[in-house]
């Protein structure tokens, strides 16, 4: 029914955030955001509001047609605010991208996403979250086999402004995946600290304790009290949460002296000395132990990090726990189908209600 006596006859041409049913929806693959995997359009649901026709529901179950009957009025049908579209239009990924429910994901689940998508999807999903520089490096972070080939298609500046947001060991891992001729020119754009750290991790095997090292991690002189210790960590809100569970204590020119939990730190009186606090020989390895090494001692003495020493014992890197599993995790388990990380929606949040239908 029309409601002016106008029409207008000009061709359809796609606003900015718009989503079309036919071309991005139906037979294409969404992102279930509650389950964080790509799934299959097989059906849409349109229901009537007050503002005109919404999209309520999506179906991502491939059924018989007789099945369908059988199954009720709102039988398959997940609500539709729970996906997000991946819809191949550039400019209107852009507009969508800030407000796009993928942003709600975590980092590991993304590189997920992208390991399972094809190259326009991949393209899609990373302009998502190229808006967020430290989001975009926890994903490349994360990524496996596809890494090398995602930095790869992108210029060197851009392949060293994503690096220069990660941590060090990880931009020296992707560094080295990329060709031998890239290498140099992606190494001069980085800032000039992390470029000196990044090669000298360059330097060790992968599958070594120097390889496996960070160079981010709680370092602090031995004279400390615990009060002071915790001051310091306070202060050092750029230190990474996987190795901040240490405290490595350092006398003269970055001798180890003996590593304490944090925990230990803040159960302590504040005006406790650091070194009483301290295991003053802790396990620690050389840069040359290999991986099986590393991982039996860290299983062993059920260490969440380990130091890597020179032969003046002077504190050179520190590996975690999850640096050890990346290595160590045999290749077909990732490929299991793992529980999902549920997202629930906050109550009055966007899942409740529909969006006008395109």
């Amino acid at each position: 029914m029309l409601t002016s006596p106008r029409l207008d006859v000009r061709p359809f041409e796609r606003r900015a955030g718009e989503v079309l049913l036919r071309a991005d929806v139906l037979g294409h693959r969404l992102v279930d955001i509650a389950n964080a995997r790509l799934v299959r359009a097989f059906d849409v649901r349109l229901s009537p509001t007050p503002d005109g026709w919404a999209v309520t529901g999506l179906d991502v179950r491939r059924r018989r047609w007789i099945g369908r009957r059988g199954g009720g009025a709102g039988a398959g049908f997940a609500d539709w605010k729970a996906f997000e579209a991946l819809i191949g239009h550039q400019s209107t990924v852009l507009v969508r991208a800030p407000f796009g429910r993928l942003r709600r994901l975590r980092a590991a689940q993304l590189a997920d996403l992208l390991e399972d998508a094809s190259r326009r999807e991949q393209a899609e999903i990373l302009a998502h979250v190229h808006a967020d520089p430290e989001l975009e490096a926890d994903v490349f972070e994360e990524l496996d086999e596809h890494r090398p080939e995602l930095l790869a298609v992108r210029t060197d500046a851009q392949i060293a402004d994503v690096l220069a947001h990660m941590r060090t060991d990880d931009a020296a891992d992707a560094l080295g995946e990329l060709p031998q001729r890239r290498r140099t020119a992606v190494l001069a754009l980085l800032p000039q600290l992390q470029r000196a750290a990044v090669r000298d991790l360059l330097a060790y095997n992968e599958t070594t304790a120097g390889g496996l090292m960070g160079l981010e991690y709680l370092a602090l002189p031995d004279g400390l009290s615990a009060g002071q210790a915790l001051a310091a960590v306070r202060a050092a809100r750029a230190a990474p949460t996987e190795s901040a569970a240490t405290v490595h204590l350092i006398v003269g020119a970055d001798r180890l002296a003996g590593t304490v939990a944090l925990i230990r730190v803040l159960q302590a009186d504040p005006g406790t000395p650091l070194h009483e606090l301290a295991d003053t020989d802790p396990v620690r390895v050389t840069p040359d132990t290999d991986l099986a090494a590393v991982a039996v001692l860290m299983a062993d003495h059920n260490l969440a990090t380990l130091p890597v020493v020179d032969d003046a014992d002077r504190l050179l890197g520190v590996i975690t726990v999850d640096d050890v599993l990346d290595h160590t995790v045999p290749a077909a388990w990732r490929d299991r189908d793992l529980p999902a990380r549920r997202i629930v929606p906050a109550a009055g949040g966007d899942a409740e209600a529909g969006e006008p239908a395109p």
